[in-house]
Formats: C-alpha cells, sequence, structure tokens
C-alpha cells in the first residue's frame, strides 16, 4: 500500500514551539530560575555574617600598636607590646582584719514602778533624749503620805511613853539610894525604858519606809540615753514590779525603755585563726582601732576602740567574740544596727608593697613582670603578705625600685621587649633600682 507525502506529514508529531524555561518547567529534577536566586541570596548572606564576626574577633589594631611596629634594617619586623608600670616603693601596710557587727548599747533600763498605786502623770515625750535624774512618771503619793503621818501619830506617843519611863527610872534611882523602894522596882523600870527606846526606833523606820515610798513614787531616770515608746499610760493601776493590774507580775514590759546612746559598743566576731593576730597585741597594752561603716560597706559611721576580748570560741561557728565602744558624738550608731567593722590590728611601717594590678597567677604560683634595664620583661615569682586596700606586701621577689608592668601583662612572655605607655617607670631602663639606704625585702616594723 503506498502512502502519500501529505498523509505521512499528517501521521507524524507537531514540533514543541515552547520557550526552554517551559519545555522544562513540567520536567522532575529540572532546575528552577527562582530557587538559584534563593540559594545565591543565602550565600551572599552567609559570607557576610562570617566577614562580620571575623572582623569583630580580630579588631583592627590600634594607633598606638601600629605605631610600635615597625621595619628594621633588612626589612624585619619588630614588635614591642605597649605596657603600664609602677615603680615599688616603701609604704606602710595595715594589717586589717573585716568582720560582721551588731550595735549593742552598753545599758538599756527597762522603767518599772517600785511601789503600787495609781500613774497620775508621765513626765517624757516619746523618743526625747533623756537626763540622769529626770522625771518619767509620777504615782499618787497620797497613800504614802497618810501612812506617814500616821507613823508620825506613833512616833509621838511612843516617845512621850518614852520620856516618862526614863522619868521615872531616875526617881527610882533616887528612891533606891534612899532605900525607900525595892531593888527590883527600880531594876524593872530599866527595862521599860528599853521597850520604850525600841518603840520608837521602829516608828522611826516606818517613817523612813514611807519617805522611800514617797521617793519611788516619784520615778526618775537613771542614766542617759534615750527614752523609747510609752508602754503604760496615765490612770492604770501599777503594781510593784509590773506594769499595770491586767500584767502579769515579773512579766512586765514596764512604763518605757532607756537606751544608753553615748558612748555605744558594737559586738562582732572574728575567726580564731585571727586571734594569733590579735592576742599578742592585746597583750602588748595596745589600742585596736575598730571603723564602723554601714550595711553596704560604703560610708565610715564611726571610730572607736577595742575594749574586750571574749574569754571562749564559739565551738558551733568557730568564732570570738570583740567588743568595741564608739563615742558616737553625732548618734550615727544605732542599737541593733547592722554594721561592716574594720579592726586594724596592726601597721607595718616602710614595707615593701606593690599594686595588687602588678600580681599575676600562674603554674609558677604568685608572680610579677618586672622591666629590667634592657627593656625586657622579665618573671619574678612572689612571696605575698598582707594585702591592704589595693596593695600588697611582698615578703620576697621584689625590691625597692623594681619597676613592674600593672597593665598589658597579658600580652607578655620572659624576654619580651616593652614600650612604657602610662606609669613612672621613666623610659623603662630603671629596672632593680634600689631606694637610697632602704634594705631589700624589708618585710616592715609592725607598729
Amino acid at each position: 500500500m503506498t502512502i502519500s507525502q501529505r498523509q505521512a506529514g499528517d501521521a507524524l508529531p507537531a514540533p514543541d514551539t515552547r520557550p526552554s524555561e517551559e519545555k522544562g518547567a513540567g520536567r522532575p529534577g529540572a532546575p528552577r530560575p527562582w530557587l538559584r536566586m534563593i540559594i545565591f541570596l543565602l550565600l551572599a548572606a552567609l559570607a557576610w555574617w562570617g566577614w562580620k564576626q571575623y572582623r569583630a574577633s580580630h579588631p583592627a589594631p590600634a594607633p598606638a600598636e601600629q605605631a610600635a611596629t615597625a621595619r628594621g634594617p633588612g626589612g624585619r619586623t619588630e614588635s614591642k607590646a605597649p605596657v603600664g608600670v609602677k615603680t615599688v616603693a616603701p609604704r606602710d601596710v595595715n594589717m586589717v582584719i573585716d568582720a560582721l557587727g551588731t550595735v549593742t548599747p552598753l545599758a538599756t533600763v527597762t522603767v518599772v514602778s517600785q511601789v503600787s498605786g495609781v500613774l497620775q502623770s508621765v513626765g517624757f515625750t516619746e523618743g526625747q533624749p533623756i537626763k540622769k535624774g529626770d522625771l518619767l512618771a509620777q504615782i499618787d503619793p497620797r497613800p504614802f503620805e497618810a501612812l506617814k503621818k500616821q507613823y508620825e501619830g506613833q512616833l509621838a506617843r511612843d516617845q512621850g511613853q518614852l520620856d516618862q519611863a526614863k522619868s521615872d527610872e531616875r526617881r527610882y534611882q533616887t528612891l533606891l539610894k534612899q532605900n525607900s523602894i525595892a531593888a527590883q522596882t527600880a531594876e524593872n523600870q530599866k527595862y521599860v525604858v528599853q521597850q520604850a527606846e525600841g518603840a520608837v526606833r521602829s516608828d522611826q523606820a516606818l517613817i523612813d519606809a514611807q519617805n522611800l515610798n514617797l521617793t519611788y513614787a516619784h520615778i526618775v531616770s537613771p542614766l542617759d540615753g534615750r527614752i523609747g515608746l510609752r508602754l503604760v499610760d496615765p490612770g492604770n493601776f501599777l503594781q510593784a514590779g509590773a506594769s499595770a493590774t491586767s500584767g502579769q507580775s515579773g512579766a512586765s514590759t514596764g512604763i518605757a525603755v532607756i537606751t544608753q546612746m553615748k558612748p555605744i559598743s558594737v559586738i562582732f566576731s572574728v575567726p580564731e585563726d585571727a586571734l594569733a593576730k590579735i592576742l599578742p597585741r592585746i597583750r602588748q597594752g595596745a589600742k585596736l582601732d575598730a571603723d564602723a561603716y554601714d550595711r553596704a560597706n560604703v560610708k565610715k559611721l564611726a571610730t572607736g576602740e577595742v575594749s574586750v576580748l571574749d574569754n571562749q570560741v564559739d565551738t558551733s561557728t568557730g568564732m570570738v567574740k570583740l567588743r568595741a565602744v564608739f563615742d558616737n558624738a553625732n548618734e550615727s550608731l544605732f542599737p541593733n544596727q547592722f554594721v561592716n567593722i574594720r579592726l586594724l590590728v596592726a601597721t607595718m611601717k616602710d614595707a615593701v608593697a606593690a599594686p595588687l594590678a602588678a600580681i599575676q597567677h600562674g603554674a609558677p604560683g604568685d608572680y610579677a613582670y618586672v622591666i629590667g634595664q634592657d627593656g625586657k620583661a622579665v618573671v619574678r615569682v612572689l612571696k605575698l603578705g598582707q594585702t591592704d586596700g589595693d596593695y600588697v606586701q611582698i615578703l620576697s621577689g621584689l625590691n625597692i625600685g623594681d619597676v613592674v608592668v600593672v597593665d598589658g601583662a597579658d600580652r607578655l612572655r620572659e624576654g619580651a621587649e616593652v614600650r612604657i605607655v602610662s606609669g613612672d617607670g621613666g623610659d623603662g631602663k630603671a629596672g632593680s633600682r634600689k631606694a637610697e639606704n632602704a634594705p631589700a625585702n624589708n618585710p616592715g616594723e609592725v607598729r
């Protein structure tokens, strides 16, 4: 069978005339333009983030460091580490012990009535300063005055009987000499006189007791100080030794409480290991100064002296108590206030001391970088003593006049060349200098 050319052309499929993008759009796994764009943007963002992190961890060198790097002969690079230095000099180093304390009054008195009666009046204002002898309260004195008058009457009666008995005794003695009466009668009269004398003395004692009750009814302050809140109001009936009839005897809160403010003390505790420093000074008769600071340990409140060292160590805490007394002229210390105490035990005069910033810690122990005469850093292993503020006593390893690195030590190593940019070390060639007439490694004289 013969097929014509037209029929053959109709039997073949028509050619695909769509754009190349549309051709591959329907095939699985074919790349998409928008996906390539997203991947490109993500890679660009990741590269930008990595560059920022690198810049943050590798800052550009400071102008001073750039200037420190120069080209030497033959194109060789020379770099000197910039450092700050201080010169070791003799100074007074204080041996200070820090402790926590509580302000404790030297005297606190609860005012309680010593006689029973109605509280007529109160002679103080709550919170006011009180002087010794100032009127605090008045108990109704009339019952005591009445009893006093009664006993005075008894005294007058018994005094008359005594006078009569003495008169009879004199008369009996005259009659006895004349043998007009029996000796027994004269002898008995002596005992009558003694009985009358005893009654008179008893009456006088009762009168004195009422005078004392009248004194107790007029309640006055036993000391100088500051009085607190009033604990009972006028009009209440007070029992002797109790605040009011509704209170329990012996468990009274009293009329008011007086606290001595000037002077005042602070009781504080120190570790038992500190006794090795404190006891020798006390045995020498030295006065140990104590400074009281506020709760934040920032503001100095007062300065006093240690007056008492307790006689035993608290076995539960391993601490021993001390009492320091303060004048408290401006009443900056208040009873039961929490304070920080800085106890000055001793002062090492003209001791070798270095800044704390110069002290490094590592495998050798405590050490410092010393600038030698050749301008290079040298490691010195140190033995440290007492710390006082920003300085520490050097027992061995440094001498007076040595120049130590206080800033930039983290960039140094043994023998590294340095360039001094701050401090009192001059041009960096003053290492190992000694102050005139100053012994090396002087531990300081304790005073």
